[in-house]
């Protein structure tokens, strides 16, 4: 099995199978088993959940990294979310990466499927006009650490 080695700075946030961890001192830690984990800028806090599509990404979340009740509740809200969003949007893309969101999440892939959920972010911002706030969607350029995790996360 291989492992992930992540950096993180002093503060940051790290949620692994429901738990938060928050790290006091710059840390490096090593992950020698499969475990859900978001950390940093992935974790999209509740008071920036003021959109449908961070509501998306929200209940993705919560289908991930939430304990045993919490992650059937988020993958039912995401489908009834995407639902709504497809339902609303012109862009045939747009729900198109939906559609591949909500498979990856019911293939308990639920990391893929909010690397897309980020995309629609992304993509709502662009068409209302909105700056991209802190969060999971305004971090384009990721930390070595983030990098790593993409790469070889479960």
């Amino acid at each position: 099995m291989s492992t992930l080695v992540l950096e993180l700075r002093q503060g940051e946030v790290m949620i692994v199978n429901g738990a938060p961890i928050r790290f006091r001192t710059k840390t490096r830690i090593e992950l020698t088993a499969k475990a859900r984990f978001l950390f940093g800028k992935q974790i999209m806090p509740p008071d920036q959940v003021d959109s449908p599509a961070r509501r998306i990404y929200f209940a993705l979340q919560s289908a991930y990294i939430g304990n045993d009740e919490e992650r059937p509740r988020g993958l039912a809200a995401a489908r009834t979310l995407i639902a709504e969003f497809k339902e609303s949007t012109t862009s045939a893309l747009a729900r198109e990466i939906l559609d591949r969101a909500l498979q990856a999440a019911e293939d308990d892939n639920c990391y893929q499927a909010l690397k897309l959920a980020r995309r629609i972010i992304r993509h709502e911002d662009a068409v209302l006009g909105r700056a991209p706030q802190d969060g999971p969607e305004a971090t384009p350029h990721r930390t070595p650490a983030e990098r790593a995790a993409v790469g070889m996360h479960p």
